[in-house]
């Protein structure tokens, strides 16, 4: 765990020695002057205790990279009760297409890869199940980001994937729900 917040830390720091204006198509300078976000996804934080972090690079007004970390990643919404544990993470790369000309907030879509590693332990007969959780999934998704000052975003969004794991498809389903509420620091 350490070395994933490692290696977000790096990447921002990275994004910000290197980052500059965002430029629109037009060639000029837009009123956003940033071009990098950090993110955390509040809601799943506090709701589930699911840890999702991001750094979402802007590579022009109307598109950007997305990279995530998921830390205590659960399968769509599933709880942890009656003995039930997720000892699994993820990481996640989408790239963000914006839409609109609201200078308040816009609406977005984003193709996404993502890979989920570890495990999922419950209890069955007196002993204890492992399911191995490791999968590769593709998706897609789409939310709203409202920009309530020149530094800070936040919003809904949700997605839905495909895995492509035989294992975790016997014990749960293939396809995945997400949605959340981020909340974005801008430089």
């Amino acid at each position: 765990m350490k070395k994933i917040l490692i290696t977000i830390l790096m990447m921002g720091l990275l994004g910000h020695s290197f980052g500059q204006n965002v430029i629109s198509s037009s060639g000029g300078s837009t009123n956003r002057d940033f071009s990098n976000e950090f993110k955390l996804n509040f809601l799943n934080l506090i709701a589930l205790g699911s840890l999702e972090a991001g750094f979402e690079k802007y590579l022009s007004e109307d598109h950007s990279l997305d990279l995530q970390v998921h830390i205590n990643d659960r399968f769509g919404f599933n709880s942890q009760k009656n003995g039930k544990n997720y000892k699994t993470n993820a990481v996640q790369a989408s790239m963000n297409f914006y839409f609109g000309n609201n200078p308040n907030g816009r609406i977005y879509i984003f193709p996404l890869a993502k890979i989920r590693f570890g495990e999922f332990e419950e209890p069955v007969d007196g002993g204890i199940s492992t399911t191995n959780m490791n999968a590769f999934m593709f998706g897609v998704g789409g939310g709203y980001k409202w920009e309530f000052s020149p530094h800070f975003a936040f919003g809904p969004y949700g997605s839905i994937a495909r895995g492509f794991s035989d294992e975790v498809a016997d014990r749960f389903t293939r396809i995945e729900l997400n949605a959340g509420f981020s909340l974005g620091y801008r430089f």
